[in-house]
């Protein structure tokens, strides 16, 4: 996987971690290993811009998806063809406010939303309550796992 991570905040942010996330959860989709993606974290102010202009709704968000090539996720048996996944723009702030209303760490609530990003890019979606129960039991399992392999 060509995985590109970066940073465009102040905060400290283990970019390693992300990639090793990405990775790991690309790995489990049976995406294929030539395939791209891209993570960026972005202040308050680009990320309210981005949510106006794709979402038309006010103010920043904690994470948004930007697919590409519209990757499936693919079967032990059949990967997925390479391709550019897309990009995911992560809000530390944002991330970091809901993190103490969850009652955990800032890093694990952006490995949340990379994870839900990843999903998202690879077809996921929540927007009926059938979707958001695969999606979501999905990226607990696939956040899980990761964490407990560290």
């Amino acid at each position: 996987m060509t995985v590109e991570v970066l940073n465009e905040t102040d905060e400290e942010i283990d970019l390693a971690e992300f990639a090793e996330l990405a990775d790991y959860v690309l790995t489990q989709m049976h995406v294929s290993t030539d395939s791209e993606l891209t993570i960026l974290f972005i202040e308050e102010e680009p990320m309210a811009d981005l949510h106006i202009r794709y979402l038309d709704l006010e103010g920043p968000t904690d994470v948004m998806s930007f697919p590409m090539d519209e990757l499936k996720p693919g079967r032990p048996d059949a990967i997925t063809p390479e391709g550019t996944l897309g990009d995911i723009c992560i809000c530390p702030t944002v991330a970091r406010k809901q993190a103490l209303a969850a009652g955990h760490s800032a890093v694990e609530e952006m490995l949340l939303l990379a994870t839900h990003g990843i999903l998202h890019l690879l077809g996921y979606d929540h927007a009926e309550p059938e979707e958001e129960e695969v999606m979501f039991a999905l990226q607990r399992k696939l956040l899980l796992t990761f964490l407990s392999q560290r």
